[in-house]
């Protein structure tokens, strides 16, 4: 496998209406169809919806939740992937068979098979749960494919652990952009009213979307996860208004050098295309940093420091993402 057409999207979820959201799925899903995409990535918890839930009850939470593979989210995702034989991949609230809440990620591909991803650093509602286990895969399209979920990619080890275990291509479903970060140099909140009044200024909201709350601030981390670990990135995530914070869309194929193949600007739903050459992996840099490691020399990497915080504590004190 030398060549793979992909896919990455944002659009607006409507908080708590699944139906609604897997509509938009599907037009997009036949939008990329007409494009010749193989593997699409919609973003983190577009099924469900996303900041809103941060007000769910557990029980409110467990009515909105399904079971992965057998719900019927999965199914849905499942028959669009055998109609347009294409691999899937979107994000819901999972219900699992340990009684747990998970902010899941799942794949449907065209051969009747499933992948699935639970958040390792989960916040926006005590009653969600982290994951415990990376989640790298083989496709029907003859690449191999991770997964991590939006706050996920900020560590940089979990990009390396995913690299390691063998991935050539990394899906990033995200919601982010204009979320209050804590921290004055990266991104922070945007009006809520600049969203609203889009059609009479939208030259306002492109610059938020294109400054330090939203692409300016991917640009000074994302690149990296791609090019020091010689892996092809498909980053997308939320648009719009969700809730009292405003996504900042920027969907976006990264290539192994960190260099961007394709990226919306659009102030709406959007899907961008981009194909993949993997002969670039081979001299890749980063696929040849992985070979120079020294695993004798991290031990310290393992070692808590006693500093460590569950993002379920800090979630608010650090504003989120």
């Amino acid at each position: 496998m030398q060549s793979l057409r992909v896919a990455a999207t944002q659009f607006q979820h409507t908080s708590a209406d699944k139906a609604a959201n897997l509509a938009v799925i599907r037009r997009l899903v036949e939008q990329a169809a007409r494009q010749g995409v193989q593997i699409i990535a919609f973003p983190e918890c577009c099924i469900s919806g996303y900041w809103g839930l941060r007000h769910f009850s557990r029980e409110e939470l467990e009515n909105l939740a399904e079971p992965v593979f057998e719900g019927p989210s999965s199914q849905a995702l499942m028959q669009l992937a055998s109609a347009f034989g294409m691999t899937i991949g979107a994000g819901l609230i999972e219900q699992g068979d340990d009684g747990r809440l998970y902010n899941t990620y799942v794949v449907a591909m065209p051969d009747g098979r499933f992948a699935r991803h639970r958040k390792l650093h989960v916040f926006v509602n005590e009653h969600l749960s982290p994951g415990d286990e990376y989640t790298v895969f083989d496709t029907p399209h003859g690449c191999r494919v991770g997964i991590l979920i939006c706050y996920d990619n900020n560590l940089i080890e979990n990009v390396r652990i995913t690299a390691l275990m063998g991935a050539e291509l990394l899906l990033a479903p995200h919601q982010t952009g204009g979320c209050a970060s804590g921290s004055p140099h990266a991104m922070s909140r945007i009006d809520v009213a600049l969203w609203e009044n889009r059609q009479q200024n939208p030259a306002a909201l492109k610059a938020e979307f294109q400054g330090d709350k939203g692409r300016g601030w991917l640009m000074r981390w994302l690149p990296s996860r791609a090019h020091d670990n010689g892996l092809f990135l498909v980053f997308s995530n939320g648009v719009g208004r969700d809730d009292n914070e405003v996504r900042t869309g920027n969907a976006m194929v990264l290539d192994p050098y960190g260099r961007i193949l394709a990226e919306s600007q659009a102030l709406e739903d959007d899907v961008v295309v981009a194909d993949l050459d993997f002969s670039l992996r081979e001299r890749a840099t980063g696929t040849r940093w992985l070979r120079a490691r020294r695993p004798e020399l991290y031990q310290l990497l393992t070692t808590p420091t006693g500093r460590e915080q569950d993002t379920r504590t800090v979630r608010f004190e650090y504003g989120g993402r």
